[in-house]
């Protein structure tokens, strides 16, 4: 089984879609929109972790300036699908929890500290964050 076909039986299990086409689309949205939001090391280091086909189509992203919150991001995923809200924040979290099949902790931890408070839940983690 080649890296992009595990990834995406991933993807497909954890948000329990029917189709592989299914499945490949939620992937292909949720890491073109990644591809904006993440910058320097931690971008370099999250592609050089995907396979070939994911990893063009994050890196075909040019990165905004600042990443967008967690919220913003599952609106944007809405919009760029044609879901509910609920339906993009399933499928959000489920290729960002497959994507941490491919990554180390240190790495996820990482992504996570560039990325603004409340990612950690879509990465499939307890938001551990201190509140002021």
């Amino acid at each position: 089984m080649t890296r992009h076909r595990h990834l995406l039986q991933q993807v497909r299990n954890l948000g329990r879609y029917t189709t592989d086409e299914e499945a490949e689309r939620v992937l292909d949205a949720v890491l073109a929109l990644l591809g904006t939001q993440l910058t320097g090391d931690e971008r370099c280091d999250l592609a050089a972790v995907l396979p070939e086909r994911a990893r063009a189509v994050f890196a075909a992203q040019i990165p905004l300036p600042r990443p967008i919150t967690a919220p913003a991001f599952v609106e944007s995923l809405a919009h760029t699908l044609g879901t509910s809200l609920t339906a993009a924040r399933w499928d959000a979290s489920s290729v960002l929890a497959a994507l941490t099949t491919l990554t180390d902790d240190n790495l996820t931890d990482r992504l996570l500290a560039h990325l603004p408070r409340g990612y950690a839940l879509l990465f499939g983690r307890a938001d551990l964050a201190a509140v002021a």
